[in-house]
């Protein structure tokens, strides 16, 4: 007498419906997860941004969110305003924008059309140096030079504005750019010398 299976119909359309409905799961979940993500995140949107840096003219395609500063190292390869903290804490991506010093990486591309940006790129006159920069050389303004461009970029817009009357001053406009190294005596020299020119 054969054995008995312990197959039938009934296990078989069971087990089917369960690997259907296993096999359902995983698009709906990725479908639920895209339709959150895009709710929460809303697409890039691509705007065309036309920019004055260093006194060039720049047509380029951004993402509205992005910096400044990525705009300048990345799409421009303008490298010497630094990363630092990208949170506009230690001063190290300061630029110029129309002569006013601000912090790159708390600045949208998309708000300078219309400004004139300069970088430490286009701080000399040729292969002339700045004053400052010459400054930074005389009296060791710098160590390691990762904070360098953007100490000096201040160090400009400190003497431009008038804010060397005492180190104190100095130091006061000065405190939102962080030398890691300690340079800052050899910095506020280097102001000094350029303010008394």
């Amino acid at each position: 007498m054969p054995e008995k299976s312990n197959y039938s119909r009934r296990l078989f359309l069971k087990t089917s419906a369960m690997a259907a409905l296993l096999a359902a799961i995983p698009s709906s979940v990725k479908a639920f997860y895209n339709d959150v993500k895009t709710f929460i995140l809303p697409r890039k949107t691509v705007l065309p941004v036309k920019i004055s840096v260093n006194k060039k003219s720049y047509e380029l395609k951004s993402d509205s969110r992005t910096t400044l500063l990525d705009v300048l190292r990345e799409d421009l390869n303008l490298t010497g305003t630094k990363k630092g903290c990208d949170h506009g804490q230690c001063g190290a991506c300061t630029v110029h924008i129309d002569g006013e010093r601000a912090l790159s990486c708390l600045t949208l591309a998309v708000m300078v059309p219309g400004k004139e940006v300069t970088t430490i790129e286009g701080l000399a006159d040729g292969e002339k140096l700045h004053p400052m920069q010459e400054a930074f050389i005389e009296c060791d303004g710098f160590q390691c030079g990762y904070c360098t461009p953007g100490q000096i970029m201040s160090a400009v817009a400190c003497v431009n504005e008038g804010h060397t009357n005492s180190v104190e001053e100095i130091k006061e406009f000065m405190s939102g750019n962080l030398c890691r190294c300690g340079a800052y005596n050899g910095i506020v020299q280097s102001i000094q010398k350029v303010a008394a020119r």
